[in-house]
């Protein structure tokens, strides 16, 4: 199952923002649509594809794993296919609406929601392997269809992505995933049922009992603020680096300890959230990223750039992983898909208005250092929050005791 998940967050990359990049200044030239037009076109389809995502959870809880990962996966394949024949800003902002909804929301959601439901001691390990494996490849995306593009065009690329997706998601999901440990006469972390006891009943509190509680909100602020900053950051990685003294290909390599540090931070995050309070690696990885931000004020070439990429990468994998790992912990798996439907629709929103801010504070003041100090109370107070609130407690109805998951996270 972790194999099979981590396979299916991979195939996330499509609708990611670091390969939709690729295709931007081939469409700007062959459709005649203005840097701005498309921007806002993107922004348009984040947003939309971020309400559509708590609807996404509910079909999760109902249907399944496999069922609603088809689904997705059809959908998805004939989205990126109809990419390649666009030729309107219109058809465009529709593409992107489906591929940020599909691509980046719900197959992401519904792979690592699976690892959720299938682990439980050793959930955080699992989910930390899962997102990590996944990231790695996401990131590796941008240089395969560099090529591709240049080789192929940038409509013939979209059609490949769209068969690929077709070809990889829905074998996997009807074929190889399954929705619960039950389906195969199992309990999580991989036990084989006891048949003389019966099962242990599915607990979880439901969305709007969940959405009450400061941890969810502090969790899920913490994931808004990272979607939002580091796609900031990412998206005018090189107009920021190059200000500060990096040359092109300098500022386009820091992309690589990012990766590295995401990868590690993710892994670990993932066995800690096993053994520690949820709310230290919370603080801890708000301050990865407040860190991030004032260094990007004063980076240098050398040690300054490449402790800037580890910071920034350190900082979207842990508070992810952490997610994942600790919300069905704490809120049961029951209601998990709405649950985590909503993280992720906050998740989604928040990327799209980050490149808009930090563009806007640039251009009045020619300068990213604004923009960075403007942020900067944004990861603090979400660290403060952190060490403020505890995880909430709530008693699980099953037919024999599960240990409590407030004291670690």
């Amino acid at each position: 199952m972790v194999g099979w998940s981590a396979l299916m967050v991979a195939a996330t990359a499509p609708g990611q923002t670091a390969a939709v990049s690729v295709f931007i200044d081939p469409m700007i030239a062959d459709l005649g649509v203005s840097r701005a037009a498309i921007s806002t076109a993107y922004l348009i389809g984040t947003l939309t594809g971020a309400v559509a995502m708590p609807f996404v959870g509910r079909m999760l809880d109902r249907f399944g794993v496999r069922l609603v990962m088809a689904g997705i996966g059809v959908v998805f394949s004939a989205a990126l296919c109809s990419l390649a024949a666009v030729s309107s800003i219109v058809g465009l902002t529709a593409g992107f609406v489906v591929i940020r909804m599909a691509g980046q929301g719900a197959l992401g959601l519904v792979a690592t929601t699976a690892v959720a439901l299938w682990f439980d001691r050793r959930r955080g390990t699992a989910v930390g392997l899962v997102s990590a494996v996944g990231a790695s490849a996401i990131s590796l995306a941008p240089v395969l269809l560099e090529t591709l593009v240049s080789d192929w065009g940038w409509r013939r690329t979209w059609l490949a992505e769209g068969i690929a997706i077709a070809v990889l998601v829905l074998p996997v999901a009807l074929l190889a995933m399954r929705n619960r440990p039950a389906d195969l006469g199992q309990q999580p972390d991989g036990k084989a049922a006891n048949q003389t006891r019966p099962p242990r009943e599915i607990w979880g509190v439901p969305r709007a009992i969940a959405l009450r509680t400061p941890f969810f909100w502090v969790v899920t602020g913490g994931i808004a603020a990272t979607g939002l900053l580091s796609t900031a950051i990412n998206f005018h990685q090189i107009s920021l680096l190059t200000a500060r003294g990096l040359s092109t290909v300098e500022a386009a390599a820091n992309f690589l300890p990012q990766t590295v540090a995401n990868l590690l931070g993710t892994l670990l995050t993932g066995m800690l959230a096993d053994r520690l309070r949820s709310q230290w690696l919370i603080a801890a990885s708000m301050t990865c990223l407040l860190a991030a931000l004032l260094l990007g004020t004063v980076v240098l070439p050398g040690v300054l750039a490449i402790v800037f990429g580890l910071l920034l990468g350190t900082a979207g994998g842990s508070i992810r992983a952490l997610e994942a790992a600790t919300f069905p912990r704490h809120f049961g798996t029951r209601h998990l898909g709405a649950i985590r439907g909503m993280v992720t629709s906050v998740s989604v929103g928040s990327t799209a208005f980050g490149p808009l801010l930090f563009a806007g504070l640039y251009q009045a003041t020619g300068s990213y250092t604004p923009a960075l100090l403007v942020a900067v109370p944004i990861p603090l107070a979400v660290a403060i929050a952190a060490l403020c609130i505890r995880p909430p407690r709530f008693e699980k109805e099953s037919h024999e005791p599960e240990r409590s998951g407030s004291a670690t996270g």
